[in-house]
């Protein structure tokens, strides 16, 4: 779980553009939408790509996104449970 969560910092990082963010420093408790890094739905849609064309994991509804994003800890769970890839 560690390399998941260290490889989703930096793909997080890459993915919404965030040049001046330190993958390091990102909180894995910390709250992804609205929180200190600025994440809007707009890059929620972004990193809904990258995980389905990186992980094979689809995030197809509203609902499950709500859970899924609500910080970098329960992301990497979600990955880990259900990837293909």
């Amino acid at each position: 779980m560690e390399a998941l969560i260290a490889e989703l910092k930096k793909k997080l990082v890459e993915t919404i553009n965030l040049p001046e963010v330190n993958p390091d420093s990102i909180d894995i408790n910390a709250p992804l939408v609205g929180g200190e890094l600025g994440i809007d739905s707009i890059d929620i849609l972004e990193l809904v790509v990258m995980i389905e064309q990186d992980y094979g994991v689809k995030i197809d509804s509203k609902e499950v996104g709500k859970q899924v994003f609500a910080n970098l800890k329960s992301l990497a769970e979600y990955i880990a449970a259900h990837r293909t890839q």
